[in-house]
């Protein structure tokens, strides 16, 4: 009220100004007594009341239009009190302009959350503080939530991410680094850190974000490539020891043993051997080839696994013979079938099996069992291949499937092996979606355990029709 007042007042005290200069003037000169000044004042005073009236009465009208707008008058709905309908198309105009430029940049924030949870590598926005301003869910597993800004350094303590970081925000405009972490298990990631600029007449953008990182996981790739090193390197190893072997008794037999016959039986004898090696090793590699061409692709067809590897026992009987070896098949008859390739699952047990026999001590068996699985893999079937060797000790067994991998290289060499059959077994359970699991004990034997998933009873059924 005492400020409502007060405003009166002043709206009344400035009309009344210029006049009450006047008589001043005219007082102070003598033009006019006092009396005449007192009742001069006193007129001026009533003319400015009188003046100011309707002004005061029409403003406070129109505030107490503008203060009683509901709904319904802000929507057009409803006329406008006759006070302000002067400026009523103006603050229609403004409402609407204010609207449009809330919802405008109500669908830039929103977009801008949709693309950043979009962005399936972990992303996160840092400010010139090195604090997390926010962060996508794939980010989650490095920094957790973010609730309120946090420095990076309190989750990610790598001096090589960090430091390109603090670069960023000194004013370089892009930085890559990679870094390894290593727990929960070693992982290699590739950082890609921008800045941001501030956008114009606006200051800076993203709740004052001033650069974004970004992480990418490039494990795989990196053991790719080290695997690929790897493999032309083994591979160029396994070529070149027997196409030594063949030059050295080539040029042996062109040179000193041109005429000598028992030495060119017994070189001929050799090179053969070593051809077969290289031929086995060649074939290996383009099996293995094939296999990874199609490792994505499951099969689809339906196999008897019982008949797939008593087949296969039956065609190593003779080598297994001339070892000394007995194999021993005793797969149930009921055992289901299996989702798979016939060849490719053929091409398991003769691995298998044939490994069995070359390691497999003298005069001694090697058994095929198998059966369904239960529990939790009761969707499973199994077949075992177990035989009497020497046993391979506990650290070598997570490697065993690793081309070229080898337990004892000379012995393995010496029986023909090429060191990629657990290789080519591995990639084609892959395919099918099984898996192998090897258990070993010194001086008692090893055990190689495949695991493929059942075709269904409706599958066996329409298969035993057939």
């Amino acid at each position: 009220m005492g400020r409502e007042f007060g405003r009166n007042a002043g709206v009344v005290a400035v009309l009344a100004l210029p006049g009450g200069i006047v008589v001043a003037l005219l007082y102070g000169t003598g033009f006019l007594d006092g009396m005449t000044t007192s009742v001069a004042v006193a007129a001026l005073l009533g003319s400015a009341v009188l003046t100011a009236l309707p002004i005061l009465m029409s403003l406070a009208a129109a505030r107490a239009a503008i203060d009683g707008l509901g709904p319904g008058m802000m929507r057009g709905d409803a006329r406008p009190p006759l006070a302000i309908r002067p400026i009523w198309p103006l603050l229609l105009r403004l409402r609407r302009a204010w609207r449009e430029h809330a919802a405008r940049a109500e669908e830039r924030r929103a977009a801008a959350e949709a693309v950043i949870a979009a962005v399936p590598d972990p992303l996160i926005l840092i400010d010139r503080q090195r604090r997390v301003v926010r962060a996508n869910a794939a980010a989650a597993a490095f920094i957790g939530r973010v609730v309120e800004p946090r420095d990076l350094a309190g989750a990610l303590r790598n001096p090589a991410l960090l430091a390109a970081i603090d670069s960023i925000l000194r004013g370089e405009p892009v930085r890559s680094v990679e870094f390894t972490l290593s727990v929960p298990v070693e992982q290699v990631w590739r950082a890609h850190v921008a800045r941001i600029a501030d956008l114009p007449n606006h200051g800076p953008a993203l709740d004052g974000a001033a650069a974004i990182l970004t992480l990418h996981d490039v494990t795989a790739l990196k053991r790719s490539e080290q695997m690929r090193a790897d493999f032309i390197a083994n591979a160029g190893h396994e070529l070149k020891t027997p196409l030594a072997t063949l030059i050295g008794f080539i040029e042996t037999l062109l040179g000193p043993a041109r005429d000598d016959a028992a030495a060119r039986e017994r070189f001929l004898s050799i090179m053969q051997e070593q051809a077969k090696r290289m031929a086995r090793l060649v074939d290996d590699l383009l099996s293995l080839s094939r296999i990874e061409l199609n490792e994505h692709v499951v099969p689809t067809g339906h196999m008897a696994l019982a008949a797939v590897a008593a087949e296969v026992a039956r065609g190593l009987e003779l080598r297994a013979a001339k070892r000394g070896v007995r194999i021993a098949c005793t797969l149930p008859p009921d055992l289901p079938d299996v989702r798979g390739d016939r060849d490719e699952l053929a091409q398991i047990f003769q691995n298998l099996l044939d490994n069995a026999i070359k390691y497999c001590r003298p005069q001694t068996e090697v058994s095929v069992t198998g059966g369904a699985g239960s529990g939790a893999e009761a969707a499973l079937v199994w077949v075992a291949v177990a035989d009497r060797s020497e046993g391979i000790p506990a650290a070598h067994l997570p490697r065993l499937t690793e081309r070229f991998y080898r337990v004892d290289t000379a012995r393995s060499r010496e029986l023909g092996g090429t060191g990629l059959g657990l290789a080519i077994v591995k990639h084609v359970l892959n395919r099918h979606r099984g898996r192998l699991d090897i258990a070993s004990r010194i001086g008692e034997g090893s055990t190689f355990t495949v695991w493929l998933r059942a075709a269904g009873p409706s599958s066996r059924e329409r298969s035993s029709d057939d």
